[in-house]
C-alpha cells in the first residue's frame, strides 16, 4: 500500500513542481529588463536574421506561455507579454522559440522523428486509455497489450521530445550571447529561465514512462493468472 502511496504523489508532485519552477522563474525574470532592450519579437527575428532564415514569420498569440514554433507554416509565436515585452525571460523563450526554426532549417534529425511520431502519438495519447481500462475491466490482455503498444507511442513522442528540447535551449544560450542580445551577467538568469523549462518536459517524461512501466506490469500479471 505504501508503494502505491509513493507512485502517485510522484505522479502529482513531480508535475506540480516543475510547473511551480518554470512559472516562479518566468514570473521572476519577466521583470527584469534585458539590456539590449530589445523587445522578444526582435529578438527573435534578429536572430532569425543572423542565421539566414528568412521564410520564417514571427507573430504575437494570446495566452501565457504559450510561445512555440508552428513548423507547417514555419511561424513562430511568442504570447504577448513576450513579443512586445523586453524581459531577459522573453528573449529567453524567444530565442529557444527561434532555437526550434533553427532546427527545421537545418533538418535537425530528432525534430523529423518527432514530427513523424504525432500521428501515432495522438492516436496513443486518445484511445490507449480506453483499451487498457478496457482489458482491466474485461480482463482481456489482448486488449491491454493493444492498449500498452498504443501509449508506447505517446511515451517514445516525449523521449523523443527530450533531446529536441535540450538542443533548442543550447541554441537559445549561443545565439543570445553571440547576437549581443544579452551581457556576461545575464547568462546566468536566462539559463535559469530555460533549465526551469526543460523541467516540464523531463517531469512529463518521467510521468509518462512510469505509467507504461505500470502498465506493462499488471499485463505480465494477469497474464500469468
Amino acid at each position: 500500500m505504501g508503494a502505491f502511496l509513493i507512485y502517485f504523489a510522484i505522479l502529482l508532485l513531480v508535475p506540480l513542481w516543475a510547473q511551480m519552477r518554470v512559472k516562479s522563474a518566468f514570473k521572476k525574470y519577466s521583470q527584469v529588463p534585458a539590456s539590449s532592450g530589445m523587445s522578444g519579437a526582435e529578438v527573435a527575428k534578429k536572430i532569425l536574421n543572423d542565421n539566414g532564415i528568412y521564410d520564417v514569420t514571427v507573430e504575437p498569440v494570446k495566452g501565457k506561455l504559450t510561445d512555440h514554433y508552428d513548423p507547417r507554416s514555419k511561424t513562430v509565436r511568442l504570447s504577448e507579454s513576450n513579443y512586445y515585452g523586453n524581459s531577459v525571460a522573453g528573449a529567453a523563450v524567444a530565442a529557444h522559440e527561434v532555437g526550434h526554426a533553427i532546427q527545421d532549417a537545418e533538418d535537425y534529425a530528432f525534430l523529423r522523428f518527432r514530427h513523424a511520431l504525432v500521428p501515432v502519438a495522438n492516436l496513443g495519447q486518445n484511445f490507449s486509455f480506453f483499451l487498457i481500462l478496457a482489458g482491466m475491466l474485461l480482463t482481456q490482455t489482448n486488449l491491454l497489450l493493444a492498449g500498452i503498444v498504443l501509449m508506447s507511442f505517446a511515451v517514445l513522442f516525449q523521449l523523443v521530445t527530450l533531446p529536441v528540447e535540450f538542443n533548442a535551449s543550447s541554441r537559445a544560450m549561443d545565439q543570445v550571447i553571440s547576437v549581443g542580445v544579452i551581457r556576461n551577467d545575464e547568462e546566468k538568469q536566462t539559463k535559469k529561465v530555460l533549465n526551469a523549462a526543460a523541467l516540464t518536459y523531463v517531469a512529463g517524461a518521467v510521468v509518462a514512462v512510469l505509467e507504461l512501466v505500470r502498465f506493462i506490469l499488471m499485463y505480465f500479471v494477469m497474464r500469468d493468472e
